[in-house]
C-alpha cells in the first residue's frame, strides 16, 4: 500500500515482507498586456523576437514589457501580440488592453500585474473571447504571495481558463522577479508544446535561476488541490511541478474535472480543429442528406487524427441531423475522452526474506 499520497508527480513505492526460506516551434500564439518604456498605448503590435519587441516598446527600467518578452521568447514563443498599458496601470487600463487583444491571434494571454482586480478582468476577457470561438487561456502570477494567498486568489478566479503560478522567481542575474514573470515563462512553455496532452511537469523554464520560496511537499499538496501551479528549483533548474488550472469548484462544490491544464488545452485543440475543417469544406453547401453524411465523415476524420496523435483516448458516435426548428441549421453532436498525462507511478514491492 502507498502511504504517502502527495500531489507531487513522481514514482511512489511501498513494500511488505514475508518470512520465506527459499528464495519541442510554438504552435500557439501569445498575447501580452504590460507597461512599457515607450510605444503607443492600447495598440496591438505583433513581434517575432525580443529585439523587435525592444525596438517597439523600449527596454525596461522596472521589470515590465521587455522582461516579459525576453522570458516568452526564451521559452519558445514564436509570435507575441503585445499591447502597452497606460502608466497608471489601473484595472480599467488593463481591461482596455485585454479588449484590444480580443481579436488577436492569441491562444494564451499574460500580463505584468499581480493585482486581483486585473486578474479578474483577464479571466472575464478570456472567457468572453472563448465563448465567441476565440479559445484562449490566461497564465498569471502574484508578487510576494504566500501559499495561503495563492490558494485564496485561485479560489477567487476559479476558472479552467486561468492558470495561477507561484512563487516569485530569480532572473538570470539572481535578481528577484514577481511571479507574473514566472507565469510568462510557463505560458511560453505551454504555447510551444506541440502535444496538448503532454503535461508540463518537470519541463525547464529558461531565464529563471531560482525561486523566492522552496515549497515543501505539504505546500505543493495544498497548492495543487487549491488550483495553483507550483514551481520548484532543483540543481538550479526551475520547472513546474504540475500544470493546474484555478477551476476547483462548480456551483460551490469541489470539482476536479478541470484540474489538469492539459484538459482545457486538449479541448481547445480538438473543437477548433473540427470547426475549422467543417468551415473550410462546407461554407457554401446545401443542408441535405448527402452533405450531412459528408459532414459526419469529416468530423470522424478529424477525430481519428486526434486519436492517432494520442490527444484523445476515444470518441462517441457522431450524430448529424437537420434542425427541426430551422432547416438551414445542421446539428452535429459527438463526445470524446481526453488523453490524460502520467503524473504518478505507484510501486508496490513484495520482498521475500
Amino acid at each position: 500500500m502507498v502511504n504517502n499520497l502527495h500531489e507531487r508527480p513522481g514514482v511512489y513505492s511501498a513494500y511488505d515482507t514475508s518470512s520465506v526460506v527459499s528464495g519541442g516551434r510554438a504552435v500557439r500564439s501569445i498575447g501580452v498586456a504590460a507597461k512599457a518604456a515607450k510605444g503607443e498605448v492600447g495598440k496591438p503590435v505583433t513581434v517575432t523576437g525580443w529585439a523587435a519587441g525592444v525596438s517597439v516598446f523600449g527596454e525596461d527600467e522596472t521589470a515590465g514589457m521587455s522582461t516579459l518578452l525576453r522570458l516568452l521568447f526564451e521559452n519558445g514563443a514564436s509570435a507575441v501580440t503585445a499591447v502597452r498599458v497606460a502608466e497608471e496601470g489601473t484595472a480599467e487600463d488593463y481591461a482596455r488592453a485585454f479588449a484590444a487583444l480580443e481579436k488577436a491571434e492569441a491562444q494564451i494571454l499574460v500580463c505584468d500585474s499581480g493585482e486581483e482586480a486585473v486578474h479578474q478582468a483577464l479571466r472575464n476577457a478570456v472567457e468572453a473571447a472563448s465563448a465567441l470561438r476565440h479559445e484562449r487561456i490566461a497564465v498569471v502570477g502574484c508578487a510576494g504571495a504566500e501559499v495561503s494567498e495563492l490558494v485564496s486568489r485561485a479560489e477567487a478566479l476559479n476558472s479552467e481558463r486561468v492558470v495561477l503560478v507561484g512563487p516569485d522567481a530569480l532572473d538570470g542575474g539572481g535578481k528577484p522577479l514577481s511571479g507574473v514573470f514566472a507565469a510568462a515563462a510557463v505560458a511560453a512553455l505551454a504555447a510551444s508544446a506541440p502535444d496538448p496532452a503532454v503535461p508540463l511537469n518537470g519541463a525547464k523554464l529558461k531565464g529563471l535561476t531560482g525561486l523566492a520560496e522552496d515549497y515543501t511537499d505539504n505546500d505543493i499538496d495544498r497548492l495543487v488541490r487549491g488550483g495553483v501551479t507550483p514551481l520548484e528549483c532543483v540543481a538550479g533548474v526551475v520547472s513546474p511541478v504540475r500544470g493546474i488550472t484555478t477551476r476547483t469548484k462548480t456551483g460551490g462544490a469541489a470539482d476536479a474535472t478541470w484540474r489538469e491544464l492539459t484538459t482545457i488545452l486538449i479541448v481547445d485543440d480538438v473543437i477548433p480543429s473540427v470547426r475549422s475543417a467543417l468551415r473550410s469544406r462546407f461554407s457554401r453547401s446545401k443542408n441535405n442528406a448527402r452533405n450531412r453524411a459528408a459532414i459526419r465523415s469529416q468530423v470522424i476524420v478529424e477525430l481519428e487524427k486526434k486519436l492517432a496523435a494520442e490527444i484523445i483516448d476515444g470518441y462517441d458516435e457522431v450524430r448529424v441531423s437537420a434542425s427541426p426548428e430551422d432547416p438551414t441549421v445542421c446539428l452535429v453532436e459527438f463526445g470524446f475522452a481526453v488523453a490524460h498525462g502520467l503524473n504518478q507511478v505507484h510501486l508496490t514491492v513484495h520482498i521475500e526474506i
